[in-house]
C-alpha cells in the first residue's frame, strides 16, 4: 500500500466500535486522519460524498475503498499495510496465521457480541430518555422503556460478572514477569486483536457505566455523571489477573506514538485527495481489491440460486439490528468473506438521482451480513 493514499476514519469518540480501530491504527502505526460524524443518523458527509446510508460506525476509507464493519476494516489494515506491525504475531506454541483465526472468533463471536450486549445494559437510564434513545429503538427494531431498562442494570452487572468470570482462566499467569510473551492473552510479544478487543469493550463499559461520554453519545442531549458504574464489578480485588492485563494494556497503547490527524468537521479538503485518486469501477478492478484471495473455487452455482451475480443489484444488511436500512448498490466481486458493492445513485429532496461527490467501492463482510438481489426484496404488485 503507498505511503500517499489517505487512511480516513469516520467515527465518534462515545462509539467502543471506533475506538477499536483506532486502537489497531495506533498498534499498527498507520498514519490516519479523523473525521467526527454524528451518532445518530442522518450523517451528510458519508451520504453526499460516498452515497453511503449504511447507519453503523465506524466507516474507514483507505483511498477510494471504502469499509464497513470492524471484521473487515481490521482485515483490510492487516492485508493492506504488510509492512506494519501484525495484529496476529506468533506465539508461543502457535504460529499467526492460526492465531488469526482464534483472534478474529474471539473478537467477532465474543466481544463484540455478547460482552458488547452486556456492556451496553450498563448505560444510564438517561441515554434512553433522550433523542438517542429513540433513534436507537430505530435501529433495534423496537421501543426502549427507559425506566425497565433502569431496573436491569444490577442483573446486567451480574451478567457481566459472568461474562468476566468466564474470561478469567485466560489471565492465569499472564502477569508482569521477564518475558514479554507471558504478559498478553495468547503469549504473544505484544498485544493481538484478542486484546485489543477486550481492552476496548472493557475500556467503554467502565466510562460508560458511570455516565462518562454520555453527552457525545446522545448529541448533547444528557450531561456525563460521574456514577460507580461497572466497578464494583471489574476491580482488581475481584479479578486482579484481568485488571493487571488491563492496566498494562493501557499503559503500553498510551506508549506508542500517535498517528491520529484530527479533522474539524467542516474541514473536507480530504475529498480533493481522494478524487485525485486513480479509479476504476469496473469488475477487474473490485476483484483485486479482495481482501482475501478465495483459496478454492468459487460456488458459482450456489450463487446464481441466491441471485449473488456480479452486476446484479444487490441489498446488504447486517444479520442482527440495521436490518430495516440496508445498503444498495450494483455488486462488483464477492468472495466467501466479503462483498464489494458500488453504492447506488440517491435521490434528492426533489427525487433527482445525485451522484456522491467521490467514487468508491464500498466492502462489507459476509458473516454477520445478509446480501440479497434487489429484485427479490421489492415487493410484488397487486394483480
Amino acid at each position: 500500500m503507498p505511503a500517499q493514499i489517505p487512511v480516513i476514519l469516520f467515527g465518534y469518540n462515545s462509539s467502543p466500535f471506533t475506538n477499536k480501530v483506532r486502537l489497531a491504527l495506533r498498534l499498527k502505526q498507520i498514519p490516519y486522519d479523523y473525521v467526527p460524524v454524528p451518532s445518530m443518523m442522518p450523517r451528510p458527509v458519508l451520504r453526499d460524498t460516498f452515497g453511503i446510508t449504511y447507519r453503523k460506525i465506524p466507516i474507514l476509507a483507505i483511498g477510494r475503498d471504502v469499509y464497513c464493519d470492524t471484521s473487515v476494516i481490521i482485515e483490510a489494515l492487516e492485508g493492506l499495510f504488510p509492512g506494519t506491525r501484525s495484529l496476529y504475531p506468533d506465539a508461543v506454541g502457535c504460529e499467526g496465521q492460526r492465531l488469526r483465526v482464534l483472534c478474529r472468533g474471539f473478537a467477532s463471536y465474543w466481544t463484540d457480541r455478547p460482552l458488547f450486549r452486556v456492556a451496553t445494559g450498563l448505560i444510564p437510564s438517561s441515554v434512553w430518555r433522550t433523542r438517542f434513545g429513540t433513534d436507537r429503538a430505530g435501529l433495534i427494531g423496537h421501543r426502549l422503556d427507559p425506566d425497565k431498562l433502569d431496573r436491569k442494570v444490577s442483573e446486567n452487572l451480574l451478567a457481566l460478572d459472568t461474562q468476566l468470570s468466564i474470561l478469567m482462566p485466560l489471565f492465569r499467569g499472564v502477569r508482569d514477569g521477564d518475558a514479554d510473551n507471558a504478559r498478553w492473552i495468547f503469549n504473544t510479544p505484544y498485544p493481538t486483536l484478542a486484546d485489543l478487543s477486550l481492552y476496548y469493550q472493557l475500556s467503554w463499559l467502565r466510562s460508560i457505566s458511570k455516565g462518562v461520554g454520555i453527552e457525545n453519545l446522545t448529541g448533547g442531549g444528557t450531561p456525563d455523571t460521574r456514577a460507580e458504574g461497572a466497578d464494583a464489578v471489574f476491580n482488581s480485588e475481584r479479578f486482579p489477573e484481568m485488571y493487571d492485563w488491563f492496566t498494562r494494556l493501557e499503559q503500553w497503547m498510551e506508549s506508542q506514538p500517535d498517528v491520529e490527524e484530527r479533522l474539524r468537521q467542516d474541514d473536507l479538503t480530504w475529498t480533493d485527495r481522494l478524487q485525485s485518486l486513480e479509479w476504476s469501477g469496473d469488475f477487474a478492478a473490485a476483484e483485486k481489491s479482495l481482501l482475501v484471495t478465495p483459496q478454492a473455487a468459487k460456488l458459482k452455482d450456489l450463487e446464481s440460486k441466491c441471485g449473488l451475480v456480479v452486476g446484479e443489484e444487490v441489498t446488504v444488511a447486517p444479520d442482527d439490528t440495521g436490518r430495516e436500512d440496508p445498503t444498495y448498490g450494483t455488486m462488483l466481486s464477492l468472495s466467501p468473506e466479503e462483498v464489494v458493492i458500488l453504492p447506488k445513485r440517491l435521490r434528492d429532496k426533489k427525487s433527482r438521482e445525485t451522484d456522491a461527490t467521490v467514487a468508491v467501492r464500498v466492502h462489507f463482510p459476509r458473516a454477520g451480513f445478509v446480501v440479497r438481489p434487489l429484485k427479490w426484496t421489492q415487493p410484488k404488485a397487486k394483480l
